[in-house]
Protein backbone atom coordinates (compact mmCIF):
# COMPACT_ATOMS: atom_id res chain seq x y z
CA UNK A 1 0.00 0.00 0.00
CA UNK A 2 2.65 2.38 0.53
CA UNK A 3 3.87 2.15 -2.87
CA UNK A 4 0.24 3.95 -3.93
CA UNK A 5 0.54 7.38 -2.18
CA UNK A 6 4.07 8.26 -4.48
CA UNK A 7 2.21 7.71 -7.30
CA UNK A 8 -0.98 9.71 -6.67
CA UNK A 9 1.58 12.77 -5.47
CA UNK A 10 3.75 12.39 -8.46
CA UNK A 11 0.98 14.35 -10.79
CA UNK A 12 0.34 17.07 -8.12
CA UNK A 13 3.41 18.84 -8.57
CA UNK A 14 3.84 19.17 -12.04
CA UNK A 15 0.52 20.90 -11.59
CA UNK A 16 1.18 22.80 -8.97
CA UNK A 17 4.37 24.39 -11.17
CA UNK A 18 1.93 25.04 -13.80
CA UNK A 19 -0.32 27.03 -12.18
CA UNK A 20 2.58 29.95 -11.59
CA UNK A 21 4.13 29.96 -14.99
CA UNK A 22 7.46 32.20 -15.24
CA UNK A 23 7.18 35.33 -16.55
CA UNK A 24 9.46 37.01 -18.93
CA UNK A 25 9.29 40.93 -20.25
CA UNK A 26 10.54 41.68 -23.61
CA UNK A 27 10.08 45.35 -24.62
CA UNK A 28 8.45 46.77 -26.84
CA UNK A 29 6.28 49.85 -28.19
CA UNK A 30 2.62 49.02 -28.74
CA UNK A 31 3.66 49.19 -32.57
CA UNK A 32 6.22 46.68 -32.15
CA UNK A 33 5.25 44.37 -29.83
CA UNK A 34 3.75 41.97 -33.24
CA UNK A 35 7.35 41.97 -34.29
CA UNK A 36 8.12 41.43 -30.92
CA UNK A 37 6.28 38.23 -30.13
CA UNK A 38 7.37 37.04 -34.04
CA UNK A 39 11.48 37.09 -32.84
CA UNK A 40 10.30 35.21 -29.20
CA UNK A 41 8.47 32.56 -31.23
CA UNK A 42 11.27 31.96 -33.43
CA UNK A 43 13.58 32.08 -30.53
CA UNK A 44 11.42 29.34 -28.99
CA UNK A 45 11.17 27.39 -32.07
CA UNK A 46 15.12 27.54 -32.92
CA UNK A 47 15.59 26.08 -29.08
CA UNK A 48 13.52 22.99 -29.75
CA UNK A 49 10.30 24.20 -27.98
CA UNK A 50 7.53 22.36 -30.17
CA UNK A 51 5.40 24.13 -32.46
CA UNK A 52 2.19 23.29 -30.61
CA UNK A 53 3.32 24.33 -27.44
CA UNK A 54 3.20 27.50 -27.92
CA UNK A 55 0.05 30.71 -28.12
CA UNK A 56 0.41 33.65 -28.71
CA UNK A 57 -2.43 35.94 -27.65
CA UNK A 58 -2.38 39.90 -29.12
CA UNK A 59 -3.64 42.23 -27.15
CA UNK A 60 -5.13 44.63 -29.75
CA UNK A 61 -5.31 44.18 -33.42
CA UNK A 62 -5.10 40.60 -34.77
CA UNK A 63 -2.24 38.76 -35.46
CA UNK A 64 -2.08 38.52 -39.42
CA UNK A 65 -1.96 35.09 -39.51
CA UNK A 66 -5.16 35.02 -37.44
CA UNK A 67 -6.81 37.43 -39.45
CA UNK A 68 -5.66 35.09 -42.77
CA UNK A 69 -6.94 32.14 -41.19
CA UNK A 70 -10.42 33.47 -39.66
CA UNK A 71 -10.70 34.21 -43.58
CA UNK A 72 -11.42 30.77 -43.81
CA UNK A 73 -14.30 30.50 -41.32
CA UNK A 74 -14.47 30.25 -37.63
CA UNK A 75 -14.74 27.20 -37.68
CA UNK A 76 -11.47 26.28 -39.80
CA UNK A 77 -9.63 28.86 -37.43
CA UNK A 78 -10.55 27.08 -34.24
CA UNK A 79 -9.97 23.31 -35.74
CA UNK A 80 -6.31 24.36 -36.00
CA UNK A 81 -6.59 25.19 -32.48
CA UNK A 82 -8.01 22.04 -31.58
CA UNK A 83 -5.32 20.01 -33.73
CA UNK A 84 -2.73 21.55 -31.66
CA UNK A 85 0.21 20.95 -34.10
CA UNK A 86 1.25 24.71 -34.63
CA UNK A 87 1.92 27.75 -33.31
CA UNK A 88 -1.69 29.11 -32.66
CA UNK A 89 -2.36 32.98 -32.99
CA UNK A 90 -5.68 34.63 -30.94
CA UNK A 91 -6.85 37.67 -30.10
CA UNK A 92 -7.57 38.50 -26.39
CA UNK A 93 -11.33 38.26 -26.82
CA UNK A 94 -11.70 35.50 -28.27
CA UNK A 95 -8.45 33.88 -26.26
CA UNK A 96 -10.53 32.06 -23.48
CA UNK A 97 -11.50 29.74 -25.90
CA UNK A 98 -8.06 28.39 -26.02
CA UNK A 99 -6.59 25.52 -24.31
CA UNK A 100 -3.79 26.09 -22.22
CA UNK A 101 -0.48 25.40 -23.77
CA UNK A 102 2.88 25.39 -22.51
CA UNK A 103 4.22 28.71 -23.59
CA UNK A 104 1.79 31.43 -24.20
CA UNK A 105 3.76 34.67 -25.44
CA UNK A 106 1.60 38.04 -25.36
CA UNK A 107 1.65 41.28 -27.64
CA UNK A 108 0.68 44.01 -25.56
CA UNK A 109 -0.42 45.94 -28.73
CA UNK A 110 -3.24 48.14 -27.42
CA UNK A 111 -6.63 46.56 -26.13
CA UNK A 112 -7.22 45.78 -22.47
CA UNK A 113 -4.36 44.77 -21.40
CA UNK A 114 -4.94 43.71 -17.59
CA UNK A 115 -7.85 41.28 -18.45
CA UNK A 116 -5.57 40.33 -21.29
CA UNK A 117 -2.47 40.06 -19.43
CA UNK A 118 -4.66 37.66 -16.66
CA UNK A 119 -5.87 35.30 -19.45
CA UNK A 120 -2.70 34.82 -20.74
CA UNK A 121 -1.16 34.15 -17.31
CA UNK A 122 -4.47 31.27 -16.89
CA UNK A 123 -3.46 29.89 -20.33
CA UNK A 124 0.25 29.72 -19.67
CA UNK A 125 1.91 26.35 -17.86
CA UNK A 126 5.67 26.41 -18.03
CA UNK A 127 6.56 29.89 -19.51
CA UNK A 128 4.34 33.66 -20.74
CA UNK A 129 6.46 35.88 -22.65
CA UNK A 130 4.96 39.36 -22.41
CA UNK A 131 6.21 41.74 -25.20
CA UNK A 132 4.94 45.24 -24.69
CA UNK A 133 5.62 48.46 -22.62
CA UNK A 134 7.33 47.25 -19.40
CA UNK A 135 5.79 50.30 -17.38
CA UNK A 136 2.62 49.74 -18.83
CA UNK A 137 2.61 45.45 -18.04
CA UNK A 138 4.68 46.06 -14.49
CA UNK A 139 1.59 48.46 -13.34
CA UNK A 140 -0.85 45.03 -14.31
CA UNK A 141 1.63 42.36 -13.37
CA UNK A 142 3.55 43.66 -10.34
CA UNK A 143 7.14 45.78 -10.53
CA UNK A 144 9.61 43.90 -11.46
CA UNK A 145 8.15 41.67 -13.76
Amino acid sequence: MAPAKPGPSGPAAPAATAATPQIQLIPASAEGALDAAEEAVDLLLDSGRAPGDVLVITTGAQHPWAEHELSFGEASYWAQHDTGDDVFYADAAVASRAASRPVVVVAVNGGPVATALSLAHSRAGALMIVCGDPQQINSVLGAGV
